[in-house]
């Protein structure tokens, strides 16, 4: 599933095709948002934003257009007219005069009053968004700090949008590997420069994705890699999918086990299980 940075700049890419324009025609693909139809036709597309994994198509008229990719949706952004060929379902198409965006395979889809936007059961969940620029440093260690989310596993609390939105799977092992903290391990295990040290981190890995188009290992090395010919899935990052293979930073074999329902990729050298730990795995 993409995580926050990939839906981040989805919206980026929507907002620079649409942003400004008004929307000629819309087509829904599930009947309870036909109604819509007339509604949307003829209305300026304000702004284009992401909220964790969720894009918000902000209109002119008092409506959003709501849409969440889940695992398999996926956006095109295209001259207007000029489908593609696709085998995927297509969803939800917003055409402007000269452009068209198709969102295929994605089944949750709504159209809201923009005002009531934060009721809505996703996105009024939603814990402190990483990728949102008036987020700081203190916001996150802050949320690291309460007790109410000390007993959960981290390998899955980092993932949980309703504790900090923006992180799935590829962002949690990373952060958790370059804080040297094991997956099973709770916040409750950890001393506070551990929890902080793992908030920044989490803040710093999931901003510099965003910013290098999906690149957590070091940017040093990702670099040397990339100009020695290595392929883009095999230099950027440090743990993930990387099973098998030696770890950059001590030369152990990284592995790949399951934490409270989640799949982990970690180095058992420099991310050791400590006391605390071993009860709860």
């Amino acid at each position: 599933m993409p995580e926050g940075p990939e839906i981040k700049r989805i919206a980026d890419e929507l907002a620079a095709a649409l942003a400004g324009r008004k929307i000629t025609r819309v087509f829904f693909t599930f009947k309870r948002l036909h109604r819509y139809r007339k509604k949307l036709t003829g209305a300026k597309i304000i702004a284009i934003s992401a909220r964790s994994k969720a894009i918000i198509t902000r209109l002119d008229n008092g409506l959003s257009i709501y849409s969440h990719n889940q695992l398999y949706g996926r956006w095109q952004i295209l001259p207007e007219g000029d489908y593609p060929q696709s085998s995927r379902s297509l969803r939800l198409a917003i055409h402007t005069k000269d452009t068209m965006a198709l969102l295929y395979s994605a089944s949750d889809i709504e159209v809201l009053e923009t005002g009531r936007l934060s009721q809505h059961p996703y996105l009024k969940k939603l814990g402190p968004e990483l990728l949102d620029e008036n987020t700081t440093t203190e916001d996150i260690i802050s949320r690291f700090e309460d007790t109410h989310f000390h007993r959960r596993a981290l390998a899955g609390l980092l993932q949980d949008q309703s504790f900090i939105a923006g992180m799935g799977n590829y962002l949690c092992c990373e952060a958790l590997y370059i804080s040297g903290i094991y997956p099973a391990a709770r916040l409750a295990d950890l001393d506070r420069k551990q929890r902080e040290r793992l908030a920044r981190n989490c803040l710093k890995l999931t901003r510099q994705s965003y910013r290098t188009g999906g690149i957590t290992n070091q940017l040093k090395r990702a670099n040397a890699l990339r100009k020695q010919g290595v392929a883009f899935e095999d230099y950027r990052f440090y743990v993930y999918r990387r099973d098998g293979l030696p770890c950059y930073q001590c030369g152990a074999t990284i592995i790949k086990e399951r934490f409270a329902g989640k799949t982990a990729y970690l180095c058992p050298q420099c991310q050791p299980v400590c006391s605390h730990t071993r009860s709860h795995h």
